[in-house]
């Protein structure tokens, strides 16, 4: 079972976008020491609207390569157009991911059905594990949990994503759901409670700059120790919150230059952290133990 914190890592880039290999190899390692329970690689913090299809599977490939088994690495594999989700998740698995990480298809606007034969599809196509991923703020589609009970009946789709931050509604789906299906947040600041709800782990933007403290928050969680996982929460809101001062992953991808462990690189329609957010994030990193 992949559970604990599970970090949504970026993916380096050059000033002139070109993808970072040196870069990506120390992320992983940095990952691998502080005690990351599982790496996703090219999800949607990876930027993974903007990788082609040859870029997306070589980043995957790579961090599968260099985790060597030591922990989980689920794939990134969604997309809006059923055919290339499925192409990726094939990829993947050629590639030796655990697992695959799938959004719901963002502008088409599917109904519930769609979402489901969607979903279905995928699935029966590509013998690999599969984790569906909601979040709606950024894809205009909203899965709701009738639709996830649903899905959550086929054998390979083993876990969702939840990123409402609606813990009525990780509620609602824990509630539909066999104990098997694993149901993970995608909200940092309600991550915890998501996990004393029943919930299996966080996966998480702050882990990108706070690994081992995501890792012990997770693990009390898990644990039952309400009282020790919400203390390091609290300690850690000012990122989780500065975090998102505009557009995921554009603070993340700042901080991590601020952290020496990549250089500047984006890729547009991204633009890199406006001058007049570098102080917030900035005192954010030293409120949390970041920066010095």
């Amino acid at each position: 079972m992949i559970a604990g914190s599970i970090v949504a890592l970026v993916t380096p880039m050059d000033a002139q976008g070109r993808l970072d290999w040196d870069a990506l190899s120390k992320l992983v390692d940095f990952h691998l020491q502080e005690g990351t329970n599982a790496i996703v690689a090219v999800g949607t913090t990876g930027e993974s609207a903007t990788l082609d299809v040859a870029e997306h599977i070589e980043v995957i490939r790579r961090v599968v390569d260099q985790v060597n088994g030591r922990i989980p690495v689920i794939a990134g594999t969604g997309a809006n157009s059923t055919r290339e989700a499925v192409e990726l998740t094939e990829n993947a698995k050629a590639a030796g991911a655990d697992a695959c990480l799938l959004v719901t298809p963002y502008y088409n606007k599917p109904t519930q059905e769609g979402l489901y034969q969607h979903f279905r599809h995928i699935a029966e196509a590509v013998a690999i594990p599969q984790i569906l991923y909601n979040v709606p703020s950024r894809t205009a589609c909203d899965m709701l949990p009738e639709t996830v009970e649903r899905l959550s009946k086929i054998d390979n789709i083993i876990g969702i994503k939840e990123a409402t931050g609606d813990l009525q509604r990780a509620q609602e789906i824990l509630d539909r759901v066999s104990k098997d299906f694993l149901v993970y947040s995608g909200d940092d600041p309600t991550a915890v409670e998501l996990i004393l709800l029943g919930g299996k782990g966080n996966i998480s933007v702050t882990a990108n700059v706070a690994p081992r403290a995501v890792s012990e928050m997770c693990a009390a969680a898990l644990a039952g120790d309400a009282a020790k996982s919400r203390a390091i929460n609290d300690r850690l809101m000012p990122l989780h919150k500065n975090l998102f001062i505009e557009s995921n992953p554009i603070p993340v991808k700042w901080a991590l230059v601020e952290m020496g462990l990549m250089q500047e690189g984006i890729r547009l329609p991204l633009t890199w952290l406006s001058p007049r957010c570098h102080e917030p994030l900035r005192q954010a990193m030293r409120q949390t133990g970041v920066l010095a």
